[in-house]
């Protein structure tokens, strides 16, 4: 097998022949480390490579697993984390100039349980500053490229990690999602990103945008993948007052399933047929993406839902408003350490009133308990990610206002499981994507779909030409 090979193996591929002692975590982790010392330069995925510390764990991984230590099917696997994760003795700098140096004491709770589990950490992947920044070239690290063509935007916050998993220099990645930043780039770059139920996974050692929005989960290449990731990070963590003590299920003996027979899925057709249109493109891929589902036996309806704007207004105040609050001291004494566009975005929730703030806590009440209601009787809701594939670098205005908002948003504000799959391509082989929303706590569901869908279709064959 070729070193590229190895670089475009699923975890689970990979994870199969570490188990079964055909492949080495020593040789994987240098094609890896050899790849990224090739391409980073072009994608800038990356803001920090471990190469002597990712290939001591992997020797360690090697030498376990030989003495018939296997931890399981992260064991030997090489992933990349967001640098919002707290590692210890490794700086955790969140794209900002504030943090340059900043090396906190311990991990984060998913970067030692991704430890724990056997995954070997590659190094700190791009993000957006302070996971809000947007596509910035102010700031101390340039802003990560689509690998599926470097002139458009990878999406973010989560940028180096859509871009480092889509381009195969790591198996699989860590995001944050507050507004969308995990499927968002998951979306563009052409993975399975996804947001788990909030309070699945924990925050603590995550630098923070919005308490009561944001979500921690993965990027993996394969929906298969990121049950595996999510196995080895659900639970709760005393360390994260959000987090919840719900029972974790086996995600991946949910996938075991091949048909969806039985399965009652809804169509939130108004968001991208009347609230923020989608491309002719995204919308023909999501029509077949139907009756991909429809052949596997699901019984698919539609659902109206309140319009995207309400979702949109309510979790824009409270995302501004807590935003602000995290970051208040230093916007007073430090503002010029900022890159403008997070300055910009932050400082937003300077002039949001107590009484704003209340309202959109009421208002988002009143849209979880709508968004439930109509939910009754139906295991998933299906609709695109965003409206377009990825335009050029830094193109991004009109997704942050009324022109086009993504249809990520309203399950950030009502906390439900949601997952962006790949879905097709577009005319000049971007990727489109496909959104699937569960019920709180039922992950296993939405894993389930999506799994399904991506074993009925080809989409996972295509890989980015680099």
């Amino acid at each position: 097998m070729t070193a590229s090979e190895l670089c475009f193996l699923s975890v689970a591929e990979a994870a199969a022949l570490i188990a079964k002692r055909q492949l080495s975590p020593v040789e994987l982790t240098h094609a890896y480390l050899d790849r990224i010392e090739r391409l980073n330069g072009a994608l800038h995925s990356y803001v920090r490579v471990l190469d002597q510390t990712a290939l001591a764990e992997a020797r360690a991984a090697e030498a376990e697993i030989v003495a018939g230590r296997y931890r399981g099917p992260l064991h030997g696997v090489p992933i990349g984390l967001k640098d919002i994760y707290d590692t210890a003795g490794v700086p955790t700098e969140g794209g900002s100039r504030l943090c340059l140096g900043h090396t906190p004491a311990e991990d984060a709770t998913t970067t030692r349980l991704l430890r724990d589990a056997g995954a070997i950490v590659l190094g700190k992947l791009t993000t957006w500053e302070f996971a809000i920044g947007g596509t910035a070239f102010d700031t101390p690290f340039p802003p990560a490229r689509n690998p599926w063509n470097v002139e458009r935007d990878p999406a973010g916050s989560s940028s180096g990690s859509g871009a480092a998993v889509a381009a195969g220099l790591c198996a699989a990645a860590m995001g944050s999602d507050t507004g969308g930043s995990i499927r968002w780039p998951a979306a563009w770059c052409g993975l399975a990103g996804l947001k788990p139920t909030y309070g699945r996974v924990s925050r603590a050692g995550i630098m923070p945008l919005s308490f009561s929005l944001d979500h921690a989960g993965p990027l993996t290449w394969t929906v298969e993948d990121a049950a595996i990731v999510l196995q080895a990070i659900a639970g709760p963590d005393p360390r994260d007052p959000a987090s919840s003590g719900w029972p974790v299920p086996d995600y991946r003996a949910a996938l075991a399933e091949p048909e969806l027979k039985g399965m009652r899925l809804a169509v939130v057709r108004s968001m991208f047929e009347r609230d923020s249109v989608a491309s002719e493109e995204m919308r023909a891929a999501f029509d077949h993406s139907v009756e991909v589902l429809c052949g596997l036996g699901a019984v698919i309806g539609e659902v109206e839902l309140p319009p995207l704007a309400l979702y949109g207004a309510a979790a824009f105040m409270i995302a501004r408003g807590e935003g602000f609050a995290i970051h208040e001291k230093t916007l007073r004494e430090r503002p010029q350490d900022y890159g403008a566009l997070a300055r910009e975005r932050l400082t937003i929730g300077a002039y949001v009133r107590a009484s704003d703030m209340v309202q959109a806590m009421r208002r988002r009440r009143m849209l979880v308990d709508t968004t439930a209601a109509a939910m009754a009787g139906i295991d998933a809701l299906l609709l695109p990610t965003v409206p377009d594939p990825a335009p050029k670098l830094g193109e991004l205005a009109p997704y942050f206002g009324n022109e086009r908002p993504p249809y990520m948003r309203p399950f950030n504000l009502t906390g439900q499981p949601a997952l962006s799959v790949c879905n097709g391509f577009d005319s000049a082989g971007l990727p489109l994507s496909l959104q699937i929303v569960g019920r709180h706590f039922d992950e296993a569901t939405v894993l389930r779909i999506g799994h399904a869908y991506e074993r009925a279709t080809t989409w996972r064959q295509r890989r980015p030409q680099l």
